[in-house]
């Protein structure tokens, strides 16, 4: 006989898209575009903060570290909270730490202040990464949560590229040092929209589901889906988070948090430090802090733009040949990328061919890493984890990447300063080179599967039958 459960799984999994599902996709898509718009304005930002604040090497590092810092903290601490309170309450809260931290960022008097603010940002930013990832998992219909999931991740690279306009268009408008105030402050206008359109949103049904309540998860799963549903009371079985570690999940654990951090070492290290990668090289130009400024800033935005064409590859496949090739192939080109540009060497002065081989190195990475590991790393931990456990399990591999994040982002400086960038895109080529094998032998395909087929279910029931009807 089939568990009390399945034809309201069955119902989600198999349901049409309406207007609800864009809804929600929609705002957790915004959620993830603040994500990388906050993450990623800071490397504008930086030459400016550096010039104005005196920001030694060793800070630079600390201050583009800080954000991913607090992500971590955030994916840590409040996606268990998510399991706990619900996805609802966390994806309002998360939201209040872009709008006051990024608003006190740009008020910040010196360089602790900074460093403080950008933290406590990082906080919410981490949190939105298993709240909004969940939440879409658990929404959408089976044969195309890949391809909703990858697309509101998408929304990561327009954050970023809306990130490198902004600061463009504010240096052009105003080629002030104290611009980068104006950069960081423009991210709280879109906070505040989107915490404001997230309070229409309803619970998620399987997380109601799984904590008994049938009734209210019957009718939030009515809505989405258009049908009538028959349920019966659940009886869930209670998991804890340190069953993450235990045999049945531990495996799992470490598939969804060694890939994301080895790509996130090179992702944001490479990331944020593009505009000041930039800036040594000929075509960055020789005048003052504005121009360069500027005209690296240029060149990130086209870098930028294979960023975006990557997450398209990304929806185009992922539900075609699945999220394990694509997160190999993904980690392969970092690779082959970083190995190139570590050859290359990224000189001062850098003209004709050799600027054309690091540009391509370049763009290889951001769209290798977007085809691949950025969006699967993503995706993954909300499917093989069960509901009780999901938000949980995305914070731990959220938390893991971030930290690999923050290594990245602060090792960069020092580590170029010390033994020159060579050396440094050469140790981001081995951690790729990781990925991929840590992949290939943990990786299991979840495309086109049920949650509770692919996570496992951790609910029983006090009855053998249920009926969905239209």
């Amino acid at each position: 006989m089939p568990s009390e459960s399945t034809g309201f799984q069955s119902a989600l999994d198999d349901a049409k898209l309406k207007r609800v599902h864009w809804r929600i996709w929609f705002l957790s898509a915004m959620g993830v575009f603040l994500d990388g718009f906050d993450l990623f304005i800071i490397g504008v930002a930086l030459p400016l903060i550096v010039h104005q604040m005196n920001v030694t090497k060793t800070e630079i590092g600390m201050i583009g570290a800080a954000a991913p810092l607090g992500a971590m903290v955030g994916a840590f601490t409040l996606g268990r909270f998510t399991d706990k309170l619900g996805r609802k309450a966390m994806y309002l809260f998360d939201l209040l730490f872009f709008v006051v931290f990024a608003g006190l960022s740009a008020l910040a008097w010196n360089r602790a202040s900074l460093l403080v603010f950008r933290f406590l940002l990082g906080i919410g930013i981490g949190a939105d990464y298993p709240i909004s990832s969940t939440y879409v998992s658990e929404l959408m219909p089976k044969k195309i949560r890949g391809r909703m999931l990858s697309g509101a991740f998408s929304f990561q690279a327009l954050g970023a590229l809306f990130g490198a306009a902004v600061g463009l268009g504010i240096l052009s408008i105003d080629p002030a040092p104290s611009a980068w105030r104006i950069m960081l402050a423009i991210g709280v206008i879109p906070a505040v929209l989107v915490m404001v359109m997230r309070t229409s949103v309803p619970e998620s049904p399987r997380w109601t589901m799984e904590h008994g309540d049938s009734e209210a998860a019957r009718a939030v799963a009515e809505q989405i889906t258009g049908e009538k549903i028959a349920v019966q009371n659940t009886t869930p079985r209670k998991m804890i988070y340190k069953d993450l570690f235990k045999t049945n999940y531990l495996t799992q654990t470490i598939f969804v948090t060694v890939p994301w951090f080895l790509m996130d070492i090179g992702l944001y290290g490479i990331g944020i430090f593009t505009p000041t990668i930039l800036s040594v090289m000929a075509f960055a130009g020789h005048g003052n802090l504005i121009h360069k400024d500027i005209l690296s800033t240029q060149g990130a935005i086209f870098l930028d733009i294979f960023l975006v064409i990557g997450f398209a590859l990304n929806i185009a496949l992922i539900e075609k040949i699945g999220r394990i090739r694509l997160q190999l192939i993904g980690f392969g080109g970092m690779a082959i990328a970083m190995t190139v540009l570590a050859l290359a060497g990224v000189p001062k002065g850098a003209t004709g061919i050799l600027t054309v081989v690091i540009f391509f190195g370049f763009a290889l990475f951001n769209l290798s890493v977007n085809a691949g590991p950025n969006a699967t790393t993503w995706i993954l931990p909300t499917e093989v984890f069960p509901t009780s456990l999901r938000a949980s399990g995305h914070g731990l591999a959220s938390a893991s990447g971030k930290l690999g994040a923050a290594m990245g982002i602060f090792l960069l400086p020092v580590v170029e300063q010390a033994w020159g960038l060579g050396a440094t895109l050469a140790m981001i080529a081995v951690a790729s080179f990781l990925g991929l094998v840590v992949t290939w032998v943990l990786g299991h395909e979840t495309a086109g599967k049920s949650l509770e087929e692919t996570g496992g279910s951790t609910s029983g029931s006090d009855s053998s039958s249920n009926e969905v009807t239209a």
